[in-house]
């Protein structure tokens, strides 16, 4: 098999898990768009290391012991991450990445229309 087919199919796998990060707003669905990203990743180092070991034949095959390497790291990641958008969302009510990133930078939840920080909109008042 050719080294182009699976640099293909990992490139489509990045391109949909970047647009995944990007276009997505629920934090589970970013999660698993990471993943796919991660698994491009992998096809990529296995393919590889395939075409590498056809040249040399005493070889150590470390893209695929990178590749071993990247799922663990990927496994943890993913049970770390739900971990965080389950306590995200117990506490407050949501996991869309928007709402989460308006109530970190200290909008006012109930103004929609509102793009001022709350601290700014107190000294407004006074």
């Amino acid at each position: 098999m050719h080294l182009a087919y699976p640099a293909v199919l990992a490139a489509l796998l990045f391109g949909t898990g970047l647009y995944g990060v990007l276009a997505r707003r629920n934090a589970i669905l970013v999660l698993m768009s990471v993943e796919l990203m991660l698994n491009a990743v992998n096809l990529n180092l296995v393919a590889f290391d395939v075409w590498l070991s056809k040249a040399a034949r005493d070889t150590l095959h470390s893209g695929q012991a990178l590749t071993l390497f990247t799922i663990a790291i990927a496994a943890a990641e993913i049970g770390i991450g739900l971990a965080i958008v389950l306590s995200v969302y117990r506490n407050r009510g949501t996991s869309d990445i928007d709402k989460l990133r308006d109530t970190a930078e200290g909008h006012d939840p109930d103004d929609p229309d509102s793009d001022a920080p709350v601290a700014e909109k107190a000294e407004a008042t006074a």
